[in-house]
């Protein structure tokens, strides 16, 4: 008896055990509401189910806006150097510290923004950043003292350096897997349209003699103006982030903030669905729990300097990871190829203004590159500054092919196909463009490096948005 007994108890045992395993699962895999089973989606379920349609058109509006603004703000030196110059009495060394100064906030920022991103939020990320780049670019305009300005400009740079990764990672989180490529080149060519919009400023606004106002020892000319208008994107950009937009459904559930993100599906839904009758399914989500246990440990540390530690720690921890395996294969490639376009393409950019200034007379544009340091005496010849603007318009609008090709054969062809080809082209243009001898020949060669370039930031964008998970972006 005592072994039939024995053997009884041992059965209802596991058989609870096995009881408790399948509620376990059906419970992991749906939930009660409201009388109806829930099922569990993935973050990739989830954004299907969601649909595609005009939720996304307007999320590329807002997100272009805000990645134009950036390019305006990057630009915006390169189209005043040959009036500013003047005021400023800067020379050549002078400017090319002032063209660096924005990247040198670049660096800066992308580290410190990259880390909140992750941490915090993209969208409170981006509203920051595009804030601190209006506003300080904004500020620049009444800077009366080249050393002032350059300060500006830095400061500028570090919001930079936040808003043109973050942009892209959270744009790409709201995208279905087979719509991402496409969108991401779509997203990129208002980086186009930032440039455009720089050049045409500047060519309206510069030019102009009738522009002045006097503020005690400040003289605010045009090109000042101009500073304060290049502002304007970025600042709007942020208000727009601040009254409308949502938060990364993908962020939202890696930090376990289930009902939000559902709340964001559901929003994503009824605009892709309007006037379709459609109504918003019913669903779960299957959120991570990891980040429950790093908030706890946060709070546990005592003084300051060791929650400063922490801090410090949690932030480079991230950077250790790109660059230790599976990762590290890629980042390197990566580092190398980012640095040789940014160096490329950004340092004839900032140039171009300049340097078509130096060809108005006939000759290469790699001639007497040197220049003194403008004097008070000197003047700006206003004539010839419109005809340089007129053709930095013409290089910014030499861009468009390059996105309409890129953003028809991007699935087709691939990003690492498109970049490796683009690079090798605008590396062609830009040797040629050292041994022409005229005016029109070295516009025709930047409008070719302008067009093909573009190509090849496009594809890194893509490229370099889905190689890394979420945490990494």
């Amino acid at each position: 008896m005592k072994v039939k007994h024995f053997t009884l108890c041992k059965l209802y045992t596991y058989l609870c055990v096995f009881g408790c395993l399948i509620g376990e699962v059906i419970f992991d895999r749906t939930a009660e509401a409201g009388g109806h089973v829930l099922q569990k989606l993935t973050y990739e379920e989830a954004v299907e189910r969601a649909g595609f349609g005009l939720f996304h058109w307007l999320l590329l509006v807002v997100c272009g806006w805000a990645n134009a603004s950036d390019a305006v703000e990057i630009l915006c030196v390169s189209f005043l150097l040959p009036t500013a110059r003047c005021d400023l009495q800067l020379s050549s060394s002078d400017m090319g510290l002032l063209t660096a100064s924005i990247f040198l906030g670049m660096m800066v920022g992308g580290y410190m923004w990259g880390y909140l991103a992750d941490q915090k939020g993209r969208r409170r990320v981006l509203i920051v950043s595009l804030t601190v780049n209006g506003l300080f670019g904004g500020l620049a305009s009444l800077a009366p003292w080249f050393w002032l300005f350059l300060l500006m400009r830095f400061i500028s740079g570090i919001g930079v350096g936040g808003s043109i990764p973050v942009i892209f990672s959270y744009f790409s989180e709201f995208m279905p897997r087979l719509r991402r490529g496409a969108m991401i080149s779509c997203l990129a060519t208002f980086w186009m349209a930032g440039n455009i919009l720089a050049a045409g400023l500047a060519w309206l606004v510069i030019p102009r003699t009738w522009v002045y106002l006097s503020l005690g020892t400040l003289e605010f000319k045009s090109w000042r103006l101009f500073v304060v208008l290049c502002s304007v994107p970025s600042i709007t950009s942020a208000l727009i982030f601040k009254l409308f937009m949502p938060e990364s459904p993908k962020f939202l559930m890696e930090a376990d903030r289930e009902k939000e993100a559902i709340h964001v599906f559901r929003l994503m839904f009824k605009l892709n669905m309007k006037g379709k009758e459609k109504t918003p399914p019913e669903f779960g989500l299957r959120t991570s729990s990891t980040q429950k246990g790093d908030k706890g440990k946060t709070r546990s540390l005592g003084s300051s300097k060791e929650r400063l530690a922490n801090i410090l720690k949690k932030a480079l921890a991230p950077i250790k990871k790109i660059f230790r395996s599976p990762f590290k294969s890629r980042s390197f490639p990566l580092l190398i190829i980012f640095y040789s376009i940014s160096f490329g393409y950004y340092g004839l950019w900032m140039w171009f203004p300049e340097l078509f200034e130096r060809t108005e007379d006939g000759g290469s544009p790699c001639a007497n590159v040197s220049r003194p340091s403008a004097g008070q005496n000197e003047t700006c010849d206003l004539v010839k500054t419109a005809a340089v603007y007129r053709d930095g318009f013409i290089i910014a609008a030499a861009n468009l092919p390059g996105n309409i090709f890129t953003i028809l054969v991007m699935d087709s062809t691939g990003g690492k196909a498109l970049l490796s080809g683009s690079l090798l082209l605008s590396s062609l243009s830009v040797f040629f463009i050292y041994v022409v001898q005229t005016k029109a020949q070295s516009l025709i060669l930047s409008c070719v490096f302008s067009g093909v370039s573009v190509i090849a930031w496009n594809a890194l964008d893509v490229v370099g948005t889905e190689l890394y998970p979420t945490k990494l972006r």
